[in-house]
């Protein structure tokens, strides 16, 4: 978190990178634990705007990590995408 002062207020600035991360995070436990959920009961159940939540699905869905049934708009966790993530943990310790 940055303060920049203006006007003899500090005002606090969060970076979005960090904040989207966690977003991120909490979409992925939330699906890993329910059935396919449509944005607005993703947004519901997170207790944040839609708009911020498709940004995060968004992302995900670039990264290969949730997917979207057309026909229903609702959002689930990829097959093998906890597979990955394990592997992935797996490599940050070799290293």
């Amino acid at each position: 978190m940055l303060d920049l002062n203006f006007k003899g207020t500090a005002l606090p600035i969060l970076l979005c990178g960090d904040l989207m991360d966690k977003l991120e995070e909490k979409i992925i436990e939330i699906l890993s634990k329910l059935e396919p959920l449509t944005l607005m009961e993703i947004a519901e159940k997170l207790n944040k705007s839609p708009n911020a939540v498709f940004r995060a699905l968004r992302k995900l869905f670039e990264k290969g990590r949730v997917g979207c049934d057309i026909k229903t708009r609702r959002y689930y966790l990829e097959e093998g995408y906890e597979e990955q993530e394990d592997e992935e943990e797996i490599e940050d310790v070799k290293v």
